[in-house]
Formats: structure tokens, C-alpha cells, sequence
């Protein structure tokens, strides 16, 4: 991978990460956590650029969703759970 593509790469995975960080729901959050990284660790070993351009924008498609998902989790809260707390 190009140095351009593995920054932004490396960019595209912190914010996937920033913003699963902010589901308010336990179960959500630990989830989209859990599939980020598996994603990205699946994608580690892609090795054709169109193989890792393919990834690289469903990541952003990923990104979109967990953004729109965010907002309507905000919108309809539910209690915390007890291993939040």
C-alpha cells in the first residue's frame, strides 16, 4: 500500500474508532468496536490495491452508518447497563 493510502488508512480506522466509541448502548458500542478491528485486521493482508481500494471505501460507507446510528441511539436512550455502571 502507497504511503498516501496507508495514512489514510490509518485515519479511517481512528475515526471508525472514535465514533463506535460513541454508541451509547453498551452492546452497540462493544460490537462496532469488535468489527472495526476485526475489519481492519482482515484487511491487513489484502495484497492487489484494488482488493485494498474495495476496502477502504466500504470502511466509509462504515463510517456513514455508525454516524447515522450514533444520532438515532442518542435520540432513543436506554438505561445503562449494570456493567456500565
Amino acid at each position: 500500500m502507497a504511503a498516501g493510502g496507508r495514512q489514510e488508512a490509518l485515519a479511517l480506522y481512528k475515526a471508525l474508532l472514535r465514533e463506535s466509541g460513541k454508541f451509547t448502548s453498551y452492546n452497540y458500542r462493544e460490537y462496532a468496536l469488535r468489527r472495526v478491528r476485526d475489519g481492519f485486521r482482515k484487511a491487513k493482508s489484502l495484497t492487489t490495491e484494488a482488493d485494498q481500494k474495495r476496502e477502504l471505501e466500504m470502511a466509509k460507507e462504515s463510517l456513514q452508518v455508525i454516524k447515522r446510528q450514533v444520532v438515532i441511539g442518542n435520540l432513543y436512550r436506554s438505561p445503562a447497563l449494570v456493567i456500565e455502571k
